[in-house]
């Protein structure tokens, strides 16, 4: 009886053990839900996370292609272009019918792109969503437009262009990255040069050969999040999406090179808040390295609202209306900013040299373990608590999924910020914070830039 009753403890321990471990495992996450995956054999990957929302679900598909992807001289802003095209309608279902179907199902979408991805997202009734399915499909593999529309669309994006550039931050930014960067795609804003933004009504062959080349499944990842099983997310895919051909294009993206010294990008404005900006060459995204973790951190610490320098700067001398910054997450080495907003141009040499300080400072002079702890806890904590609804949840995960094209990239990150220490916010502002990588942006009434 004894030896019975053992090899049923024996029996016990190998079937629940596993269960047990993966519970462990899964609360040590900073994402409490599990993360389902599955590749489709056309290399298309199906991500769901059953969700407590009733009757509710996201659903987004996520294209790894944005303005990084945009290599060819003349042909930039076609990522962000195809966020509006992909609104027009196919065959199957025109533009007004697409909409109609919407509303039917109770559901809303949208689409937004970046540098490194465009996403299109939809929420509504989870028990519809084989025609949320249906209708992705269909245009992701269908889509259809006549040049007479494509000259319209091509209109509405040089028309949404002028509108933003007359922004002197916008004018700035596009400034800023052009100057920062020499060879790499980054060099353009998810808008686009200007000059191609203008002759874009002129490249429908070349939209078509766009879209051909990035909507494809080995360049996508279907989210769903809420109401939903994997099994019957993953048949949906197959159903929908099984067929859909994949490509074989791969866009040869430029290593930018060293920058050896410092530059200046400067925009004259009269009667607009002074501005600064430094901007640093940085890292790209990576879930094991510690770099852009500690670089998260260390700016929080030099530059929140309860930092000694926000303090000086903003509360006590007036100088500036705030300051901020951060490194920028993505795909490939990208810039680190830390920025200014002043009441007076006539400080900014003087507030430029208060951020260089700050920054210099953290190369030698440890930061309080305290604060570092307090910081990373708020990182996390204020992640964790905005994790409440399938919409942010399916939105945080396309923001991994991008960068890495692992949606586990999320918990993986996390789980660096707690391995980081005061040494590494030295290690970090030592190899990232040298004048040599910097590039100055400025808005000031000037003619030149009013800082050295």
């Amino acid at each position: 009886m004894r030896h019975r009753f053992a090899a049923l403890l024996l029996l016990l321990a190998i079937a629940f053990s596993p269960a047990m471990a993966q519970q462990r495992s899964q609360k040590d996450k900073i994402l409490p839900y599990p993360i389902h995956q599955k590749e489709l054999a056309n290399g298309l990957n199906v991500v769901t996370v059953p969700y407590n929302s009733p009757g509710l679900a996201a659903f987004y598909i996520v294209v790894r292609a944005g303005s990084r992807e945009e290599v060819e001289k003349g042909k930039t802003g076609f990522a962000h272009f195809f966020e509006h095209m992909m609104f027009r309608g196919t065959d199957n279902y025109s533009k007004e019918a697409y909409g109609d179907i919407l509303k039917a199902i109770g559901a809303s979408a949208n689409a937004n792109t970046s540098i490194d991805r465009t996403v299109y997202h939809m929420t509504g009734n989870a028990e519809m969503l084989d025609k949320m399915f249906e209708i992705e499909a269909d245009r992701f593999q269908n889509l259809n437009y006549s040049v007479h529309d494509f000259k319209t669309e091509a209109g509405a994006v040089k028309g949404e262009y002028t509108k933003n550039s007359a922004s002197p931050y916008q004018q700035l930014y596009e400034k800023l990255v052009s100057t920062a960067f020499t060879k790499h795609t980054y060099a353009h804003t998810t808008m686009g040069f200007f000059e191609d933004v203008v002759d874009m009504p002129n490249q429908y062959d070349y939209s078509l050969t766009f879209f051909d080349r990035f909507y494809r499944p080995e360049y996508a990842t279907i989210v769903v999040v809420g109401d939903v099983t994997p099994e019957r997310v993953n048949a949906l895919a197959q159903q929908y999406f099984g067929d859909w051909k994949r490509g074989n294009y791969k866009p040869k993206i430029a290593t930018e090179p060293k920058q050896t010294e410092t530059r200046y990008a400067h925009v004259k404005q009269e009667g607009f808040p002074p501005y600064l900006t430094l901007a640093f060459k940085g890292p790209a995204f990576s879930d094991k390295d510690k770099d852009l973790p500690a670089l998260s951190i260390l700016s929080t610490l030099l530059f929140a609202e309860n930092s000694d320098l926000y303090r000086k700067l903003v509360v006590e001398e007036q100088k500036a209306r705030f300051i901020g910054g951060g490194p920028q997450f993505s795909r490939d080495p990208n810039l680190i900013s830390v920025s200014a907003s002043l009441l007076d141009a006539k400080d900014m040499q003087y507030v430029k040299d208060e951020l260089m300080k700050a920054l210099n400072q953290a190369k030698t002079k440890p930061m309080d373990s305290k604060k570092i702890e307090e910081t990373k806890s708020r990182i996390k904590y204020s992640f964790a608590m905005s994790m409440d609804s399938p919409d942010a949840i399916a939105n945080s995960l396309a923001r991994f999924i991008w960068l890495s094209g692992d949606p586990e990239s999320l918990n993986n990150i996390y789980s660096v910020y707690d391995t980081i220490t005061a040494d590494d916010l030295m290690r970090v502002a030592k190899k990232y914070f040298t004048p040599a990588t910097m590039t100055v942006g400025t808005i000031a009434p000037t003619e030149k830039s009013p800082v050295k």
